[in-house]
């Protein structure tokens, strides 16, 4: 009889790179006031969290971290590092409202100048980095959809450091800021009833809230434990109501003569790459559903998840993509081969669907004739706030459109924390209103228009001027570093290693999608379009000199064990948008990492 011990199985091996400090000039949330060093987590496993809060990927991850953060609290920290894209993201009051907004109960860094996004190499929100117990960084994962190899990683972090006695355990340095007493808490979107009173998605408390004509009286609370941060909400022409239900990834209606909520479309499942996009409404995922309107006798959705319309036929009880390709970006249209990013607000009229695309800080509508076009904005990078003609004009992350009875539209420009004017009959750009706080709609009543003041928790009546705001103009460009390439030849490398137990799912053809274009087109001369492979060559045109290129990467695991017949697979997905600039002394490899470590 043998009684030897068997040894050990070795932990992994993985390469490890020391993690740099953690700094942001904004300081700290959710600490109790207490600033943070690297050191501070020693001896527990640590997830850098890269985001910003404009944009849904990185809403999309916050969600996918919750159960994680939860299973693991007493040796993982979970810290936010939050790198501002807009503006009016590197404001400290508006990542102190969206903190709450989100119910992120971790600490977050306040990083406006985007020194620790420097200092870990990040190229993408959202950005996720995992450091060890001894506080070295041994993987880094971009986009969604790494939540189980996450896990894995983490499991087998606290298995390696219990071991060599290097894990310690206990409270984490998270502290729940004190709660504020306001009847709504970041309201999305509002609708006005038959009987003139408001409905109002109170988003952070996942409810809906009619108030009186007044706009201020609370009549009823309507769907707790129900909604998961509701958004848009439309009138139905049988006088239902139907709710963006986004967190929940469905459309609901509400009743209001009987208050009857209803399931109308979504599986709660949130849509991926490779999914059905048309068929039975409670048969079919969808994602982040932001906003609604009834237009051509359907209901249009503002998919922001996945950057597109979808429409739901309450007749036939089906859903199905109405506009966008999936990919992000502003490319006008016919419908089918038109790119938004992040559609967030509409409004129709008889003929015409607006469309407040977030992410892009456009306005663009879609006719009766399936044709998406653009009226104001211009692309993913150039935003600001000035008035004038249309093709010059600039927004800021809009999250609202509303018809005006002569033919114009208000803009709810989000992060401009104003309300603009668009008339297709001048072709001009102006502003309504300013001094507002992160408007997100607005609704007419008789002469007034009555806006969603979001991050001032309250609905506000506004008389509609006679004349416009004057405002001083102001442009801007996101600011992020541009990587220097050397010209001629590109090689691009999209990093994926699959998780541990996991492999490449190769079952039902290639198993990994890149996507690359540019801005301007002219600046690829060869290498752009889609491809199977995760490299790509790409051939740089040497009269352009500097520009954004788009990557759009997929790849797809299953669990790697031959002895299950139906073994778990989970998409990993990210786009990228990486300013370039071409100078002799330049790279000649780009690497982007989905998933692990660059050699």
């Amino acid at each position: 009889m043998n009684d030897a011990v068997p040894a050990p199985t070795p932990a992994p091996r993985r390469p490890r790179v020391r993690a740099p400090e953690l700094i942001g000039k904004g300081g700290w949330l959710n600490t109790g006031g207490k600033d943070l060093k690297l050191a501070d987590f020693r001896g527990r496993v640590l997830i850098l969290d890269f985001w910003t809060f404009c944009c849904i990927n990185c809403l999309h991850v916050l969600d996918e971290l919750r159960d994680l953060e939860e299973k693991h609290r007493d040796t993982l920290v979970i810290v936010g590092v939050h790198s501002p894209k807009f503006v009016h993201e590197a404001e400290h009051q508006a990542v102190v409202d969206a903190v709450e907004r989100y119910e992120v109960h971790h600490p977050v860094l306040d990083d406006p100048e985007l020194a620790t996004w420097k200092q870990y190499a990040v190229r993408a929100w959202p950005t996720l980095v995992v450091i060890d117990p001894e506080g070295y960084v041994v993987a880094q994962h971009a986009g969604e959809g790494h939540a189980n190899a996450i896990r894995t990683l983490v499991e087998e972090l606290e298995a390696e450091h219990e071991a060599k006695g290097t894990l310690r355990r206990g409270d984490g340095p998270y502290v729940a800021p004190e709660p504020v007493a306001t009847d709504l808490r970041f309201p999305g979107k509002a609708v006005i009833l038959p009987d003139g009173h408001f409905l109002v998605s109170d988003t952070t408390r996942h409810q809906l809230v009619e108030l009186a004509e007044d706009g201020e009286t609370v009549v009823r609370r309507i769907g707790e434990g129900v909604f998961r941060e509701p958004q848009g909400l439309a009138l139905l022409p049988g006088g239902k109501v139907v709710v963006a239900d986004t967190v929940n990834h469905a459309l609901r209606t509400y009743d209001p003569e009987t208050g009857a909520i209803e399931l109308v479309a979504g599986t709660g499942k949130q849509w991926w790459q490779g999914s059905a996009t048309s068929g039975p409404a409670l048969g079919v995922d969808l994602s982040s559903p932001w906003d609604v309107a009834w237009w051509q006798g359907k209901v249009w959705i503002a998919m922001a998840g996945v950057h597109q319309l979808w429409t739901y036929d309450p007749g036939t009880g089906t859903v199905e993509v109405a506009a966008g390709t999936t990919n992000e970006g502003l490319v006008d249209g016919p419908a089918a081969e038109a790119w938004f990013a992040q559609p967030s607000g509409l409004a129709a009229t008889e003929d015409r669907l607006w469309i407040a695309d977030s992410e892009t800080s456009a306005l663009r509508w879609i006719g009766t004739d399936g044709v998406v076009r653009t009226a104001v904005g211009t692309g993913l990078f150039d935003f600001g706030h000035r008035d004038g003609a249309a093709d010059q004009a600039l927004l800021q992350h809009p999250l609202g459109v509303t018809a005006l009875p002569d033919g114009s539209v208000a803009v709810s420009d989000t992060y401009n924390h104003a309300l603009r004017r668009y008339d297709p009959a001048t072709g001009e750009v102006t502003t309504l209103a300013t001094d507002l706080r992160e408007p997100s709609d607005a609704v007419l009543v008789g002469g007034d228009i009555v806006v969603v003041e979001s991050a001032r928790h309250r609905l506000t009546r506004l008389r509609l001027p006679e004349e416009a705001v004057q405002v001083e103009s102001a442009a801007y460009r996101t600011q992020r570093e541009a990587t220097g390439i050397a010209p001629g030849r590109l090689r691009l490398d999209v990093v994926f290693q699959a998780p541990t137990g996991q492999k490449l799912d190769e079952r039902y053809g290639p198993s990994t999608r890149l996507l690359v274009s540019s801005t301007p087109p002219e600046l690829l001369l060869g290498g752009e379009g889609t491809g199977t492979d995760l490299f790509r060559e790409l051939d740089l045109n040497p009269d352009v000199t500097e520009g954004v290129l788009h990557v759009s990467a997929m790849a797809a695991s299953c669990d790697d064990d031959p002895a299950n017949e139906y073994p778990a697979c989970h998409v990993h997905q990210q786009d990228w948008g990486v300013p370039v600039k071409v100078t002799a002394d330049g790279v000649a490899r780009l690497p982007l990492i989905l998933a692990g470590m660059d050699g």
